[in-house]
């Protein structure tokens, strides 16, 4: 296998070293190269996903609904800006303008399958086709730009009909493309595979993927500064990697010892008939952190999901629990126990070690702490796009 390295990027794409003899592998390299928008990353992404399907000659439609299906989650779950946001608050990215369209013609949820995403597509295409014209403007010629350097020839950017003329001209007397243009306009032009292309990419298919991951990590949290373990937000995320298990204990131990009050009914929770849940969507800081678990009604979960309270007046109401447990696990030698089995998955926060959880803070102290730790975070999942939860306390 040979390694084609970038180490201004600090990663290396591994293709297998037969094909650096046959196709130009450090051109191929180039693709993702110098991006404006996000969408060149998920353009590429689609291309690689359609070829390991075994798909020679596709349309510009069906990559785009690729390209649609693989940022829904990102866009839809996780709020995440695929290019930023423009000073005046409007969405930069054409792949993420034609995301929020599609939702605002459907009622697809947010973790929606990929199925249930094309079949909306496909109902509302006629409403979709501006959004998703948008997307063929630039970035199918551009992404082949590596290679056009090869060429003496000057490239003719400002017509597509020539474009198409001047990269099948290429294919066939300078340098072999990974893909060539049919005749067709906008969404019903053609995209033709070369075979040998395929063949390397369906042979390395992991690795490129891989590749395409990091550079679109990187791009995205480049303009999503504020937002949290963004590498787990580019797919939607198994359930089971929530560790709970060892909060819950901790608060069926309290709720032996006192009284606790569910932060938004004021009702007494109830043994067995609670769901420990995140104060701040655990889909935007990507933890099960303690100081921002609390147990919680079930019938509200579902209701809550993943939209943020009112800070006023449930933080308060929050940090009282909070300051419950803090009290208890001091006094308590059985639930000191039970707080220390949190500490692997639950107690990582070095703040929340060190200040919050310390021994010998007074009410006042420990709320100060909390607010002075969650807030920001709370505000930067506001800013990100997260819904405010609209419960009325009664």
């Amino acid at each position: 296998m040979a390694q084609f390295d970038t180490p201004q990027i600090g990663y290396s794409l591994n293709i297998n070293g037969e094909y650096h003899n046959t196709l130009d592998i450090e051109c191929f390299s180039q693709m993702m190269k110098g991006p404006s928008y996000c969408y060149k990353f998920y353009w590429l992404e689609a291309i690689v996903d359609i070829i390991s399907e075994g798909i020679q000659d596709t349309t510009f439609d069906a990559i785009i609904d690729e390209m649609i299906c693989n940022a829904w989650y990102s866009v839809r779950e996780f709020h995440i800006h695929l290019s930023g946001i423009q000073a005046d608050g409007l969405v930069r990215d054409g792949l993420e303008r034609a995301v929020l369209k599609l939702t605002e013609l459907s009622d697809l949820p947010t973790n929606a399958s990929k199925v249930e995403i094309k079949n909306a597509i496909r109902e509302h295409n006629a409403d979709l086709k501006l959004a998703k014209e948008q997307l063929t403007n630039m970035v199918p010629g551009r992404a082949l730009a590596g290679f056009f350097s090869k060429s003496a020839e000057e490239v003719p950017w400002g017509s597509i009909r020539r474009l198409t003329e001047y990269i099948r001209r290429i294919d066939s007397t300078v340098i072999r493309l990974p893909y060539t243009f049919g005749d067709s306009s906008k969404l019903k032009k053609e995209v033709h595979f070369n075979p040998d292309w395929m063949r390397m990419i369906q042979d390395n298919t992991v690795n490129i993927l891989g590749w395409i991951q990091y550079e679109k990590v990187k791009w995205l949290q480049n303009n999503n500064p504020e937002v949290p373990g963004l590498i787990y937000k580019l797919a939607p995320m198994d359930e089971k990697m929530r560790k709970l298990n060892n909060v819950r204990k901790l608060w069926e131990g309290i709720l032996e010892v006192r009284e606790v009050c569910d932060v938004f009914t004021g009702n007494p929770i109830i043994t067995k008939q609670y769901d420990v849940d995140h104060f701040i969507p655990w889909s935007f800081v990507m933890n099960d952190e303690l100081w921002n678990l609390m147990p919680m009604d079930s019938s509200l979960n579902s209701s809550k999901s993943n939209k943020l309270p009112k800070w006023d007046p449930f933080f308060i109401v929050f940090a009282e629990n909070q300051f419950g447990m803090y009290k208890l696990i001091h006094e308590k030698e059985e639930l000191h126990k039970r707080f220390e089995d949190c500490y692997r998955d639950n107690l990582h926060s070095i703040w929340a070690g060190q200040e919050l959880y310390r021994p010998g803070n007074t009410k006042e102290e420990f709320y100060t702490i909390l607010q002075k730790n969650m807030q920001p975070v709370y505000d930067s999942a506001r800013r990100q796009g997260y819904e405010i939860w609209n419960y009325q306390l009664l």
